[in-house]
């Protein structure tokens, strides 16, 4: 049955370019920030080319990903409408027609995937995996129980991946074990916010909830917290950089603490990216964590 937000609506109107933009879900490309952890960590190599190719990757990575959200919502329209939150979305909302919407993300996923042969035909082979493993999360994955973050978390690492790709430097295996285990840590913690929220019913939403419990989340993320702790302190150690990364061991134990503090405390942690912009804590540990590591890396090496 249509919904009533979409009887007698147009399939265009003058709101649908704002719409578009909305639904490729700007507030949430800061995911995608970790392409810049390549040339943060090669600082000492990085220069104007440098800067200008991963900013063109970044934004190509946004609109792959951008594309896969519109998939995911056409997919969840339903579904989305009764959700407290996703029910305000573009097309659940019935402001953007899920035809145009549709249309509008295939030409952008073949524009994006032929502008990023540019670079390297890795990284648009690296572009095209990331879109079909989502799109495989969305049709089905998300329904399998552990599989489902495994899943969130192969994104990170793969969008870790493409920074490397882009400017052509080689990452250390402790470097993408760090990335792969606290993506891990902050899928675990969207989960566990899903059914925290919809603890009531929480097979009406979302299937794979009915499979978890809080425990279980709960035993999940201090074997990952631990595991990543131990994982970057190494990683600071073994990366062949200087040994005086170690420094910022310490902030990246706050902003787990601080992070896990807002899961629990707070009842946060459904979007990692409102996190990062909304909690000023979190964001100063960043800001202060990436400054520290360009000085460490300029004057002790």
């Amino acid at each position: 049955m249509q919904s009533p937000n979409l009887i007698n609506k147009p399939a265009f109107h003058r709101q649908t370019p704002l719409q578009l933009i909305k639904q490729l879900r700007p507030k949430q490309w800061t995911k995608n920030l970790l392409i810049f952890a390549a040339p943060l960590f090669s600082f000492d190599t990085v220069n104007v080319t440098v800067i200008a190719d991963t900013i063109a990757a970044f934004f190509l990575l946004c609109f792959i990903s951008g594309c896969v959200y519109i998939i995911n919502d056409y997919i969840d329209l339903e579904a989305d409408r009764s959700h407290p939150v996703k029910q305000h979305r573009p097309m659940a909302s019935g402001q953007l027609n899920p035809n145009v919407a549709l249309v509008f993300g295939i030409v952008l996923l073949i524009g994006s995937l032929a502008a990023s042969a540019i670079f390297s035909p890795l990284f648009t082979s690296l572009l095209a995996l990331y879109f079909v493993m989502n799109v495989a999360y969305s049709l089905h994955l998300k329904h399998v129980v552990i599989i489902d973050i495994m899943i969130i978390a192969a994104g990170f690492v793969l969008r870790a991946l493409a920074g490397g790709l882009v400017i052509h430097v080689p990452f250390t295996p402790w470097f993408l074990l760090c990335t792969m285990l606290l993506s891990l840590f902050l899928a675990i913690g969207k989960r566990r916010h899903e059914l925290v929220l919809l603890q009531e019913e929480k097979g009406s939403h979302r299937k794979v909830l009915e499979h978890y419990s809080l425990e279980l989340l709960d035993q999940f993320s201090g074997i990952v917290t631990t595991a990543t702790i131990i994982s970057y302190s190494l990683f600071t150690f073994t990366s062949g950089r200087t040994i005086h990364l170690m420094w910022t061991i310490p902030l990246v134990i706050y902003g787990i603490f601080r992070y896990l503090y807002l899961i629990h405390i707070e009842k946060k942690g459904g979007s990692p990216d409102r996190v990062l912009l909304e909690d000023r804590h979190i964001l100063m540990t960043v800001l202060v964590y990436v400054v520290s590591v360009i000085g460490i890396l300029t004057y002790f090496e």
